[in-house]
């Protein structure tokens, strides 16, 4: 069973506006409502592809309730814990001549709803994959990633990791299956810009050598490169299509990577998958369709290896 937690999800409210200006009535164009969250992304392009998922997490009020509703619509099971204070966040993410976002605050977890939590994920068993995403509510706590991971050392559980460069650096000694920093997000972790391929490879070995198994490094235009466990380098170039969504393509290369590699175990197909599903969700306003993945990664493939 693959399992994604996502601390703090949303009700994202995607609106188009022609021109937006401040202090004015502003009327939009055109308006979404989608279930947002790093985990909720992964188990929604999981499910694209007919793989089943469990989501985790803590939810509250009516958008709890929504969020609840939404993701079985989206063809995936959820066992959030229902929060008693505050409610789930509403993220309004405005796309006009520049794009902005106003994220709501989220619930007020408390430390029994985190204990709550730990209950649920002692249920994880020998094979079964975990995807920790996304940013931490403080009341969580910042460490709560490496308590997780330490929890669940030993179980042979693979664990996924795609968070910000200090709470990826904190797992690095507990050796997660998968990370995925971008090339930007990697250079930080070293405080340097890299500017080149080899450069990117380089660090990205370095943080094999800190424990990770495998590091996936997405860089835009440019494409990606994994160094896997047994020390390959994989190089994957990007799909052709015209971006419409930047929300999510991130996850759904994780959730099309992890696809791929249960699938085949071959690492060089799981990249390509990967590739193709941020390139469908890219292209799309929302969380890529199967048969758009399939149609990208037959482009992928025409276009030859790694």
């Amino acid at each position: 069973m693959i399992y994604t937690v996502t601390f703090n999800p949303a009700l994202d409210y995607v609106i188009a506006v022609d021109h937006f200006t401040l202090g004015k009535v502003n009327r939009t164009v055109r308006e979404n409502i989608f279930c947002g969250g790093k985990g909720i992304n992964v188990s929604a392009l999981l499910a694209n592809l007919g793989y089943a998922s469990t989501a985790l997490g803590f939810v509250a009020g009516f958008t709890g309730t929504e969020i609840e509703r939404g993701v079985k619509e989206l063809g995936f099971s959820s066992d959030f814990i229902q929060v008693k204070k505050g409610m789930s966040r509403i993220n309004v993410k405005l796309k006009s001549d520049e794009e902005s976002e106003i994220n709501g605050m989220g619930p007020d977890i408390q430390p029994e709803d985190t204990e709550a939590l730990f209950g649920k994920l002692d249920r994880l068993k020998q094979g079964d994959v975990l995807v920790l995403s996304g940013s931490i509510p403080a009341a969580v706590g910042s460490d709560i990633y490496e308590r997780i991971m330490e929890r669940l050392r030993g179980r042979g559980v693979r664990i996924v990791v795609d968070a910000e460069k200090e709470l990826l650096s904190a797992v690095l000694h507990l050796n997660p299956f998968l990370i995925k920093p971008n090339n930007h997000e990697l250079g930080q972790m070293f405080g340097k810009e890299l500017k080149t391929e080899d450069e990117i490879i380089a660090h990205a070995r370095i943080l094999k050598e800190r424990g990770a198994a495998n590091v996936l490094v997405s860089m835009a235009g440019d494409g990606a490169v994994l160094v896997d466990e047994n020390g390959e380098i994989h190089r994957q170039g990007v799909c052709r299509g015209k971006v419409r969504n930047s929300v999510g393509a991130g996850d759904s290369m994780v959730a099309g990577f992890l696809a791929g590699y249960l699938k085949t175990g071959d690492y060089g197909y799981a990249l390509k998958l990967g590739t193709a599903s941020g390139g469908a969700t890219a292209f799309s306003d929302g969380i890529g369709t199967r048969e758009r993945i399939m149609e990208l990664l037959g482009q992928l493939e025409e276009n030859g290896g790694n």
